[in-house]
């Protein structure tokens, strides 16, 4: 059975989180059409590594019509790292149905928003296929790791082995290597030690590691973009796995030790940022066009399985859109950064929200689908690495609460409350299928 959690607190901003305070079920009855979205992550809701659950095989069903078309508008957003054809055509397979790449939100996708950053000469971090992911997300100019350390073969010295072949073999190099313009860092890379050293190299000498710096504490850092935060993640194992945000913790502490100073990102891409989920249903409406839905979306429902970044990032979403709603309604210019329109003609946009730190502004100027969502509901499944019966918020033996989220997303320990928890997805299916008026044929 679904259990309700209590509504939302005010935060200390103001903003409500409360999702109660609407009723659903009022359909149009002739044209039958859904005014809500479905999103789903994928790791611990819809499968274990590459084992779909049998919990999301019934709720897929219960999705389709008798043709075996989904009835509802639908997404992935996952903060793995792959290619996204190759993740819809898993997901398709798993559950027997047509899934479109552009149906699947990766960690980096709404990294396509970022235009101004797409002409520079860009380190991509990751592991396999990381060069053409960037490339698919529009940045024309990459480069990865091995291209820097060939460049520069001094400057990987923690690995016995090469500094040995480096001894035996002597080296060249490559000093016209272009200078790195920026960073994409995609996903959590091998070798960590190799990636860290090179990195702060390249971050202390604005990408050029020709020369050392006269002063590390007045070098200008170039920009640095970082997709999912997820300090930790749900595969086969008993236990969660390191993620993305791991090796974030050890860059951030690192270059704060060596300068002094927090490392900043230009932008944080990926749950629970809320440009992914802006990204999210700007991704349900062209979904809800193509399946000849013309009503504007008014709901999503997000399933997770993580409360501190799925069920935080529903949360600070239906914030953001309230929010937005709220200056709407008091003749305030809207404080989302974004174009109003879907041409990108019409760019007409608002200052950066001062609520929001600099990495989680949606950048201004990009085509999008009109912002048309009032709520967005949270649903907090117990099969991944959430367990039910739990403490979210564990205290440590000081008494204060661990958090395990990424320092530019401030902690508020009610936004892990979701609108809903659920054991499995099959059950918050039907839940929602109730709620909407949408029986499962």
């Amino acid at each position: 059975m679904c259990d309700r959690f209590s509504p939302m607190h005010l935060s200390s901003d103001g903003y409500s989180s409360d999702n109660s305070d609407f009723s659903m079920g009022e359909l149009e009855n002739a044209s039958n059409q859904p005014d809500f979205g479905l999103l789903f992550d994928v790791d611990g809701v819809l499968a274990r590594g590459s084992t779909p659950l049998d919990p999301a095989k019934k709720a897929m069903e219960k999705l389709k019509d008798a043709n075996g078309h989904l009835k509802v508008p639908c997404a992935f957003v996952t903060n793995a790292c792959n290619r996204s054809h190759d993740k819809a055509r898993q997901i398709g397979n798993w559950f027997d149905m047509e899934v479109s790449p552009d149906q699947v939100i990766h960690a980096p996708t709404p990294a396509k928003l970022l235009r101004d950053l797409h002409d520079k000469h860009t380190l991509v971090i990751g592991q396999e296929h990381r060069r053409d992911i960037a490339e698919d997300l529009g940045f024309e100019n990459t480069c990865i790791l091995e291209d820097v350390r060939e460049a520069y073969p001094l400057l990987d010295y923690v690995d016995h082995e090469y500094r040995s072949k480096l001894a035996r073999e002597g080296s060249t190099g490559n000093p016209n290597f272009p200078r790195v313009e920026a960073v994409l860092l995609i996903g959590e890379p091998t070798h960590w030690e190799g990636n860290l050293q090179l990195l702060l190299d390249l971050l202390l000498t604005q990408g050029k590691p020709t020369d050392a710096p006269s002063d590390v504490h007045q070098v200008p850092q170039i920009p640095v973009i970082a997709c999912n935060m997820d300090l930790v993640f749900m595969a086969e194992a008993c236990m969660p796995r390191f993620g993305h945000g791991a090796f974030l913790v050890c860059l951030e502490a690192l270059y704060k030790k060596v300068t002094g100073k927090e490392l900043h990102y230009t932008s944080l891409v990926g749950k629970p940022c809320e440009i992914t989920y802006r990204f999210a249903e700007h991704t349900i409406t062209k979904m809800a066009r193509r399946m000849g839905i013309n009503k504007p979306i008014k709901r999503l429902y997000f399933f997770g399985d993580n409360p501190h970044v799925d069920i935080v990032g529903a949360n600070l979403y239906d914030r953001y859109i309230k929010q937005n709603a709220l200056n709407a309604q008091n003749g305030n210019a809207v404080d989302s950064t974004e174009s109003s329109g879907n041409s990108s003609d019409d760019t007409t946009s608002s200052p950066p929200s001062p609520s929001l730190p600099i990495s989680r502004v949606i950048p201004t100027g990009v085509e999008l689908n009109d912002q048309t969502v009032e709520h967005c509901l949270s649903m907090l499944v117990g099969t991944g690495v959430y367990k039910h019966g739990t403490e979210v918020n564990k205290k440590g033996p000081d008494g204060k609460v661990v958090y395990h989220g990424h320092r530019d997303i401030a902690h508020e320990p009610h936004l892990t409350n979701p609108h809903k928890y659920c054991h499995d997805v099959d059950q918050g299916i039907e839940y929602i299928l109730e709620r909407e008026s949408m029986m499962a044929h």
